[in-house]
């Protein structure tokens, strides 16, 4: 039985088999989570936010260790470590220079007025 996995802010739904990762989902729907050690729950890059949906493992001990238990609590997974099982959406948080900078031009635009 397949399952489906919904990207926000991308609005991207992809269908994948069980078991396949978050990140490997991703990848399917061309949606990109930022990554650098190749899914091994190293780098903390590729967060993400479950926002619905009970479609996913458990957090495996690496993953929990990684995460501690403010992230863990409050929705956040490693898209490396959670495997889908069902259906769920998840939201990528946005990537921290992309903010810094459209904060800086937001900041620019006021200023101009």
């Amino acid at each position: 039985m397949a399952a489906h996995i919904t990207f926000l802010p991308n609005n991207k739904t992809v269908q994948v088999n069980p078991g396949t990762t978050v990140l490997g989902a991703a990848a399917k729907a061309k949606v990109h989570i930022r990554t650098r050690c190749g899914g091994k729950a190293a780098c903390l890059m590729c967060k993400v936010i479950v926002q619905s949906g009970t479609g996913l493992t458990a957090p495996n001990p690496s993953e929990r260790m990684k995460l501690g238990s403010s992230d863990e609590g409050s929705g956040f997974r490693l898209a490396c470590q959670a495997k889908i099982l069902g259906d769920v959406t998840v939201t990528i948080p946005e990537d921290p220079l992309k903010a810094a900078i459209r904060k800086q031009l937001e900041k620019q635009q006021e200023e101009d007025w």
